[in-house]
């Protein structure tokens, strides 16, 4: 059963009584709110993924709820915790959908150590991924919601997940995260795009979440193979322009982009070499979408 088969009603009472078993990608959540923005999100957006055996086991247990004490009427804020462990400060309650995304990527970066986690966008076209490690603010989550506009599929648009056994990535399709400008932009890019009410004036400034494509949210068990390593750079005015890393430049920028290389020590540094040996590596730069998404499709073309 998926959690579109609930009545919305239904949702609501699992999020606020047991707990709501949500699978995505490899993981299983169990999140617990009576928070109303976290159950519109998750009826709005996770109508298509799995839910997981109530009784079963779960990687994850989320809680999001109001502040206590007068908190809960002036300025009502929510919290998140992990297992009774609260790693954020409070935000105010209408960022609480928001909150539960940003705490689920905290919870797979920080313990899901199978993997090598690099903090960026993953796409797929016939059966080879491009990755795309960016830090916050270089456009990669705006050219990866372009992308996935265009027919790549969706792997994540924050964590890469690695095998450090295969060197194959695991998908981890979800809503994809947008801020600012770039969010009238994808409206105006895509068909039809639904998206997450948005939350104002957060750190980031104002931030909504874009449906995961249905077909990407159903592949979900499929790995892919690395076929490119690609560090994007929106530049206003810049014409499309792939240049080529040399794997030692690669190698290090690629560390520099992961979560957990220290953490998992020679693994880590096998599974980066084991990337870049079997991945080119690019810097790109690019201004207009429609001319990134042709760069991107001639790559996959030389691929295939």
């Amino acid at each position: 059963m998926n959690v579109g088969g609930l009545s919305y009603r239904a949702l609501c009472e699992r999020l606020a009584g047991p707990g709501l078993r949500l699978a995505t990608g490899p993981f299983v959540a169990s999140v617990r709110s009576p928070l109303p923005a976290v159950a519109e999100g998750i009826a709005l957006l996770y109508g298509a993924y799995p839910l997981a055996d109530p009784a079963g086991f779960a990687d994850f247990h989320l809680n999001l709820r109001p502040s206590g004490g007068l908190r809960r009427w002036l300025r009502p804020q929510a919290r998140f915790d992990l297992d009774g462990v609260a790693p954020f400060l409070p935000l105010p309650a209408d960022h609480a959908f928001s909150l539960f995304e940003w705490a689920l990527n905290w919870c797979v970066s920080s313990r899901a150590h199978d993997y090598l986690i690099l903090h960026a966008a993953v796409v797929e076209k016939n059966g080879r991924a491009a990755i795309l490690p960016a830090p916050s603010g270089s456009g990669k989550s705006t050219l990866c919601a372009a992308l996935v506009c265009r027919g790549w599929r969706l792997l994540s648009d924050e964590l890469a997940l690695i095998s450090t056994a295969s060197g194959e990535l695991t998908p981890l399709p979800r809503p994809i995260s947008l801020k600012n400008a770039s969010i009238g932009l994808i409206k105006g890019f895509a068909h039809d795009p639904v998206f997450s009410r948005p939350s104002v004036d957060t750190a980031k400034g104002t931030i909504a979440h874009l449906k995961a494509p249905l077909d990407s949210v159903r592949r979900a068990a499929e790995t892919a193979r690395p076929g490119w390593v690609i560090f994007p750079r929106y530049q206003p005015d810049a014409a499309p322009r792939l240049e080529a890393l040399a794997s030692t430049r690669a190698f290090l920028r690629v560390a520099e982009n992961a979560f957990n290389y220290s953490l998992l020590g020679a693994q880590g540094f096998s599974s980066v070499a084991r990337l870049v040996d079997a991945a080119p590596a690019y810097d790109f730069t690019y201004s207009a979408l429609d001319d990134a998404v042709t760069a991107f499709d001639r790559l996959a073309g030389e691929g295939a």
